[in-house]
């Protein structure tokens, strides 16, 4: 029977078959998913039996990333698992958490307001109403564009405002400043306003929270408000009055912010008229907040010294008679306007009271003045910088010195009286206060004069055992003026001591003397007889020239000389020989003087045409040009003439320092170029592999010898464009081809090609996708002719990938590089060690010593990752070191200065030996100047991904050595 029912199904179900033979099941499509994140913590939070292992589980998950299309389920889970939780602790996590979710790119957090909204309405804790709070304010600043939602959360602030906990307050605040708008104005509901009520503005209820019993609340609002100001929100002048009364605030908090708000309240409405309490008299809004934060300079507290000396800086509009009152002590009579002669005479005429003499005190002022009430302008701001500059605390000091520099720059007239104040500052006992007053005095000595006593108080820092303060300082007396010779006299002989107690001072102090000479040179003129020691009827003795301190004053006496023809006149016979040979080996220090004929034979004057610059720049310009032919011409003519243009550009470079950079940029381009033709000319390809080994070795060591110099040419060279970056990388990628060919032509089997293969096509698509933009003006290039045949490479067998990139190699055109504006080629110059000694530095070997390295650096971006120091030893040891951050300094833009220590060490030789020093500058390929992706949020994660290329890292020297005698000695038994 069963067999019978089995096959009457079978037949019934074949007939079916045969009547629909088209309809087919559908087939069930499967999709790869990551395993779901909600699902796993659902599972966590369910086993968790305490409010302390609902915890630990999620800690645990915040600490891992969520993608992008699990954060609604996550979501969703943690809502769920809100409402059951009694402990507010775990609540008040979740809350956390779902801000930080909020903030996960790709997830759009509306979906989840009503929720977080509907909880915040049944909460009791007010710790966790403060975290759904935030919650609410991260999800605001995730949609700006939703007005509607933004109104509503505004709302949902107003409504918790009267809250008795500080923190939910301070939170409503806060929301209430980054969302709030005056576009459509807010009905205070937590006050019960009744309908028919008119609205209020978000300002208005804010600034209601200014005298909150909680200082935090108070310090909350006022953050609010100058939130609301940076949103380009108008912030309206009646807050200013209450902004004032906060400035006496008990808490060193409110009065912080409440400088803050005044500040921005004053550039807003600088030329308002307010009146002055206690008085009938009106003054502008501007010069009433300047006295108000002035009086803040003597706070008792030294943040809000600090902060309220760095915003006077900053006040430009202020009234030349208020800003001159912050230098003067003297308060008035009274605290009040004392009002002239005549103004009294006047008074006692038209009331016709005058003193009879008879009754005591008859005069008396018929009021009594409350001096606790009466706060004038001049109260506030007389000596505000005076206590400043004269505060316990260092950075007060600071804060002030800077402050007076702002302000004295845009007034000349302030600039000389506050002059003795900073003059004043370079005896303070912080070095940190020394050097920031020197550093203000250079800012504005455009508008100052020293004079005889100023500079002796200037000079004397030169005792100063710290090089900076020095150093500084010769920067100083570089841009200041001088009142008379003997000034001139003055700085001469205080730097010539400064030269004999810090003889490694030399060059700043040449340096100093160059440009305090070109700037006084009619007060130089009285003093040379004097200087040079000539005399008009006897012959004087010829001064050493190896003497520094002859050549400093050889140095002053030319400089003023250049804008003084007579001074000549006043030189004899050796000076002129002098003049000659520090013209030669100091150029930079000595200018091109005007002398008598006949007094400088044999010497040469160069007086090239001014616009030399212009026409070695049109010479660098045609030099490109005429290279661009290059692929036009037979292997012979090409090479040669590639040739003779790289030692053209290479003599520009060392002619015309302007345009070294550009000219050894080009060069070292040409020259990647030459060696790749010479590597790919025609009897290297035409005969058998083993008959020219010698030629294959010839090749790599081109290869090799272009990636070190594409590497140069990427890190060496600052100012590129991406056009010239993608150049080199090309260049960089024709080079890593070529060496496949070689590897594929000497190595034999396929295995070992397939991995390189696949990483030299990974650097193709990088190219691709990082030069994306450029690639229109790569046109019949290696990298175009690799890119159309991109689907036939990937497909194809790795021997016949060598074959097709041998063909392109040899049949891809000459790429015109185009320069840009600036091209500067990174450089060092080791100062000190001179390597000029002969006297070994002694040691025991096994200990260490220490060998100062002072080297001035141009052009180097970021040094303080990329600078370091190598010593190379006679026995071929080497070692590199890489100097501390605080061992640089920045003297000028685009200019470094090193100056650490290296300690060295080894085992004992039998005699002195010379070791190299030298500065290197280190480059990593991952941190290349091509534009970087985007990188990735915190709920992406980057595991997995293909680098496009494995970080190369290297150093390219780029100074010269300095050779250092040094001895080991045998250590004593």
């Amino acid at each position: 029977m069963a067999a019978h029912l089995k096959k009457r199904v079978y037949e019934e179900f074949s007939k079916v078959v045969q009547q629909h033979p088209h309809e087919e099941a559908p087939a069930k499509k499967l999709r790869l998913t990551k395993p779901s994140k909600s699902a796993a913590l659902h599972i966590d939070l369910c086993k968790a039996s305490t409010p302390t292992d609902a915890l630990q589980y999620l800690l645990q998950f915040a600490r891992k990333p969520v993608e992008a299309e699990s954060v609604e389920g996550v979501v969703r889970i943690l809502l769920e698992h809100y409402y059951k939780e009694t402990d507010s602790s775990v609540r008040l996590k979740i809350a956390s958490l779902l801000g930080l979710l909020s903030k996960t790119q790709g997830f759009l957090p509306d979906c989840i307001v009503d929720d977080v909204i509907s909880t915040l309405n049944n909460e009791k804790s007010h710790q966790v109403l403060a975290q759904l709070l935030e919650t609410l304010l991260v999800i605001g600043t995730q949609l700006p564009e939703n007005t509607s939602l933004r109104h509503r959360l505004v709302e949902v602030a107003c409504k918790h405002l009267t809250d008795t906990y500080f923190g939910v307050r301070n939170k409503c605040l806060q929301l209430l400043g980054c969302l709030g708008s005056v576009d459509k104005p807010l009905a205070k509901e937590s006050e019960g306003v009744a309908a028919g009520t008119a609205p209020r503005d978000v300002q208005s209820i804010i600034s209601d929270y200014f005298d909150d019993q909680d200082p935090r609340v108070r310090t909350a609002a006022i953050k609010a408000m100058l939130q609301l100001h940076e949103r380009g929100i108008k912030l309206h002048q009646t807050i200013y009055s209450q902004a004032c009364k906060l400035l006496c605030d008990d808490y060193e908090q409110v009065r912080s912010v409440a400088v803050q708000m005044v500040w921005v309240l004053s550039q807003l409405y600088s030329e308002s008229i307010v009146p002055i309490p206690s008085s009938s008299e009106e003054i502008r809004l501007v010069d009433d907040s300047f006295g108000k934060i002035s009086h803040m300079v003597s706070d008792g507290s030294w943040v809000v010294r600090v902060q309220a000396a760095k915003l006077l800086g900053s006040m430009h509009q202020v009234s030349p008679h208020f800003l001159e009152q912050t230098l003067d002590k003297k308060l008035m009579s009274d605290l009040r306007r004392k009002r002239t002669a005549h103004e009294r005479a006047k008074e006692l005429y038209t009331s016709g009271e005058f003193s009879s003499g008879r009754k005591w005190a008859d005069d008396a002022p018929k009021e009594r003045v409350d001096t606790t009430a009466v706060n004038l302008i001049d109260s506030g701001a007389c000596g505000a910088f005076v206590h400043g500059l004269e505060d316990e605390m260092y950075e007060v000091r600071i804060a002030a010195v800077e402050a007076l520099c702002a302000l004295a720059q845009s007034s000349s007239s302030f600039a000389e009286k506050c002059l003795d104040f900073l003059v004043d500052m370079f005896n303070d006992e912080i070095e940190e206060v020394r050097l920031q007053s020197i550093h203000v005095l250079r800012q504005i000595s455009t508008h100052i004069t020293l004079r005889e006593d100023q500079l002796d108080t200037v000079l004397a820092v030169l005792e100063d055992s710290s090089r900076d303060i020095r150093e500084a300082l010769h920067e100083l007396l570089c841009c200041t003026n001088v009142s008379t010779k003997e000034c001139i006299q003055l700085a001469l002989l205080e730097l010539l001591k400064n030269l004999t107690k810090y003889p490694t001072d030399r060059n700043s102090i040449w340096k100093c003397l160059k440009f305090l000479g070109a700037r006084h040179p009619t007060l130089v003129l009285p003093i040379v007889p004097e200087l040079l020691s000539t005399h008009p009827y006897f012959d004087t003795p010829e001064p050493d020239m190896d003497d520094p301190a002859y050549i400093a004053v050889l140095v002053l006496v030319f400089n003023a000389a250049k804008s003084c023809p007579t001074m000549s006149a006043l030189f004899s016979d050796h000076t002129f020989r002098h003049y000659a040979y520090l013209r030669d080996s100091l150029s930079h220090l000595v200018p091109q003087l005007r002398l008598p004929c006949g007094k400088l034979s044999g010497v040469s004057e160069s007086s090239g045409p001014a616009s030399s610059l212009e026409s070695a720049q049109q010479f660098l310009q045609d030099s490109l040009s005429r290279v661009c032919t290059v692929q036009h011409l037979e292997a012979p003519g090409a090479q040669d003439l590639l040739e003779f243009t790289i030692r053209d550009l290479q003599r520009l470079g060392e002619l015309q320092t302007e345009l070294a950079g550009a000219a050894d940029f080009c060069a070292t381009y040409l020259r990647c170029q030459l060696l790749l033709m010479k590597a790919l000319q025609e009897k290297l390809w035409n005969v058998a592999v083993p008959l020219y080994l010698k030629q294959n070795a010839m090749a790599s060591a081109a290869v090799k010898q272009i990636l070190e110099e594409t590497y140069k040419l990427e890190f060496l060279y600052s100012g590129l464009e991406t056009r010239q970056v993608a150049i080199i990388h090309h260049v960089r990628l024709q080079a890593k081809a070529l060496q496949l060919v070689l590897t594929a032509r000497t190595r034999r089997g396929v295995e070992p090609l397939l991995g390189i293969c696949e990483k030299f096509l990974q650097e193709v698509d990088a190219f691709q996708r990082l030069f994306i933009t450029e690639l229109p003006h790569f046109q019949d290039s290696f990298v175009e002719k690799l890119l159309d045949l991109m689907p036939r490479l990937i497909a194809c067998k790795p021997l016949d990938l060598v074959k097709i990139l041998q063909t392109t190699l040899r049949q891809s055109g000459f790429l015109h590089l185009k320069l840009p504006e600036q091209i500067h080629r990174a450089s060092a110059t080791i100062i000190e060690p001179t390597g000029e000694s002969d006297n070994p530095l002694r040691f025991t070997s096994g200990l260490v010593v220490a060998l100062d390295i002072d080297a001035t650096l141009e052009h180097v971006q970021d040094p303080q990752t990329w600078v370091k120091v190598q010593v190379l030893y006679p026995d071929g040891q080497s070692h590199v070191i890489h100097p501390r951050p605080g061992d640089f300094r920045k003297p000028g833009p685009g200019r470094h200065r090193l100056i650490t220590q290296v300690y060295l060490s080894h085992s004992a030789w039998t005699e002195p030996c010379q070791i190299e020093v030298r500065l290197l500058l280190a480059y990593s390929s991952s941190a290349s100047r091509v534009p970087a992706p985007k990188t990735p949020a915190w709920n992406e994660s980057t595991e997995g991904l293909p680098s496009s290329e494995s970080s190369t890292e290297g150093t390219i020297p780029f100074s010269k050595p300095v050779k250092v005698f040094i001895m080991p000695k045998p250590a004593r038994r």
